[in-house]
């Protein structure tokens, strides 16, 4: 295949990846600066702990569709090969968009939104996982981390080898972007969802 509409692919998925959806909607919400609130992080679980809902669901669905706009977007217009790389781009924009000075989220609904896109199946295990942990444990990055840690081995059961290996570095990124929570969750001082500290 031709590099050149891969590298296309890789600047304009990283580009939409780079969008901030959740400093978008706490402005347009009128919440001020997400930054400046909570954990500081731009994703949809700290514009919950804004205490506003339609808020945190619009970054949510911002979030993950950049992911698996991307993707459709690539495989529909170049190819396989190309979805990929729309997959790892997109998911590298939201953590270190451009528009912020290449800092950004920790790229959990940017995940869930490109693995559904590349693998339905997976992405609903994924989500699902999410899901029961978030029920069970009521804490998301926890919840994040589950799905994360096992959406390789959905891959190699449900798509291919080569998919398992690009979502197990997907995956690296977000156990690489939750250091911070991972450490608070050994302590137990990991806050728990809806909690606005």
């Amino acid at each position: 295949m031709d590099i050149l509409p891969l590298l296309v692919t890789a600047v304009l998925a990283y580009l939409l990846g780079s969008v901030p959806f959740g400093l978008l909607m706490a402005r347009l919400f009128g919440l001020g600066d997400i930054r400046q609130i909570g954990s500081g992080n731009i994703g949809a679980t700290n514009v919950l702990r804004t205490g506003n809902r339609p808020a945190a669901a619009l970054t949510l669905i911002g979030d993950a569709g950049k992911g698996a706009g991307a993707v459709l977007a690539a495989r529909a217009l170049v190819g396989e090969d190309a979805a990929g790389i729309a997959a790892l781009f997109a998911m590298l924009g939201h953590l270190y968009s451009v528009f912020l000075g290449f800092s950004g989220g920790k790229g959990v609904a940017t995940f869930l939104g490109t693995v559904l896109a590349l693998s339905f199946p997976v992405g609903l295990a994924a989500c699902a996982t999410w899901l029961l942990v978030a029920l069970v444990f009521r804490i998301s990055s926890l919840s994040a981390l589950a799905a994360a840690g096992l959406a390789p081995a959905f891959t190699l059961y449900f798509y291919t080898w080569r998919g398992a290996v690009l979502i197990a570095i997907l995956g690296a990124l977000i156990f690489f972007k939750h250091k911070a929570n991972i450490r608070r969750l050994r302590d137990g001082t990991e806050p728990r969802i809806g909690q606005k500290d």
